[in-house]
Order: structure tokens, then C-alpha cells, then sequence
């Protein structure tokens, strides 16, 4: 089960209020949830945040990912994140991969196409129809 830090939205219509949750990353944004660390109240000027440290960092400690919002507003309450919860990183070697994998991908298709032409002389010369044997 991979696990995330992300915002739960509730309040009114058209007046936002989020809870910074702790939740499976497979569930909906507002569904169930493992635990509530704080809020964010965007409304209000200047916007108010309230986490319990100690609760995120244990979080982080276990391996949780936080949404680039939350990472956001992690490092404006001066939270420090562990290395592997940084999304620029990951988008970082995923960059490095992907031209290996385009080159991958050509040689898997130009051997697909070999195959096929193969399939397709295969076909062009049929066998002679043998007799029924009784």
C-alpha cells in the first residue's frame, strides 16, 4: 500500500477549507483517510496552515509521499522532507529513462515487423489440399 499526504477538501461551495490527510493513494481525494495532520485555510488573509510536526515527519520517516501541494506547503513551514519524498527528483530519472526506452521501444517494433512479414510469406504460399483419407 503506498501512502500520501494530500488535501481532503470540505467546506462550503465556493469556500474552500482542506485537511491535510494521510491516505492510501488508491482511495478518492475526500475518502477514507489513516489520519489527519492538520489544515490549510486558503480564505483567510494571509492563508492559515497548522500541521503537527512531529506527526508528519514520522510520516515522511515511513516512506509517505507528499502532493506537490503539500510539499509546497511543507516547505514553507520550514518541514524538512526525506530524499525520496522530493517529486523533482523522481521526475528527474524518469527523464534519464525515457530515451532508453524509446530506444527500446523502435527495436521491439522493428522486430515485431520482421515477425509479421515472416507471418505474412507464410501465408502467401499455401499448401496443396491433401486428399481425405477413409
Amino acid at each position: 500500500m503506498s501512502v500520501v499526504i494530500r488535501m481532503k477538501r470540505s467546506g462550503a461551495k465556493k469556500r474552500p477549507f482542506y485537511r491535510i490527510v494521510v491516505a492510501d493513494s488508491r482511495r478518492q481525494r475526500d475518502g477514507r483517510f489513516v489520519e489527519i495532520l492538520g489544515y490549510y485555510d486558503p480564505i483567510v488573509k494571509p492563508f492559515a496552515v497548522k500541521m503537527d510536526e512531529e506527526k508528519v515527519k514520522g510520516w515522511l520517516g515511513r516512506g509517505a509521499q507528499p502532493s506537490e501541494q503539500v510539499a509546497s506547503l511543507l516547505r514553507r513551514a520550514g518541514i524538512a522532507m526525506s530524499r525520496a519524498s522530493k517529486p523533482a527528483k523522481k521526475a528527474e530519472a524518469a527523464a534519464k529513462k525515457a530515451p532508453a526506452k524509446r530506444a527500446k521501444k523502435r527495436e521491439v517494433s522493428a522486430r515485431r515487423l520482421k515477425n509479421r512479414a515472416a507471418r505474412v510469406k507464410k501465408k502467401a504460399s499455401p499448401k496443396k489440399p491433401q486428399p481425405k483419407k477413409r
